[in-house]
């Protein structure tokens, strides 16, 4: 091998992954998260790129800040638990909603939509959405 570069762990990146995900849908800044924890936003950057490894401790302290179990970052984790493993066959299933929540659109409808106080509005917006997407088909 000539490249001493090391690939970060795949579980090291879903888990950053899973921390920006849920910073950006609480409209936290890297900055912010990072005072909270008295670390710098760059230090958040690395966590989230799955450069740097978020210890245990570190972990459940960002999970207290950002409303989630620790379990939420690991999610739809790359492994070789299989579809079979409890829980999973529910967690593969909402791996679009993370993909749709990744997106700056998603997240942008997403905070849109649930201020929308009217069920009826919200209901006639989604057969709007539906009726489009049977358009582009």
């Amino acid at each position: 091998m000539t490249e001493n570069k090391k690939k970060p762990n795949p579980i090291d990146v879903h888990v950053g992954s899973r921390i920006r995900l849920r910073r950006t849908m609480l409209g936290m800044s890297q900055e912010k998260l990072g005072e909270s924890l008295g670390i710098t936003f760059q230090q958040i950057q690395k966590y989230e790129k799955g450069t740097n490894r978020v210890g245990a401790s570190r972990l459940q302290n960002i999970s207290t800040i950002l409303n989630v179990p620790v379990s939420f970052f690991f999610e739809d984790a790359p492994g070789d638990q299989g579809a079979n493993a409890p829980g999973m066959a529910e967690a593969s299933s909402s791996s679009y909603v993370v993909d749709f929540l990744s997106s700056s659109e998603g997240l942008q409808l997403n905070r849109a939509f649930v201020k929308i106080g009217d069920a009826k509005v919200r209901r006639k917006l989604v057969d709007l959405v539906k009726s489009l997407a049977a358009e582009a088909d």
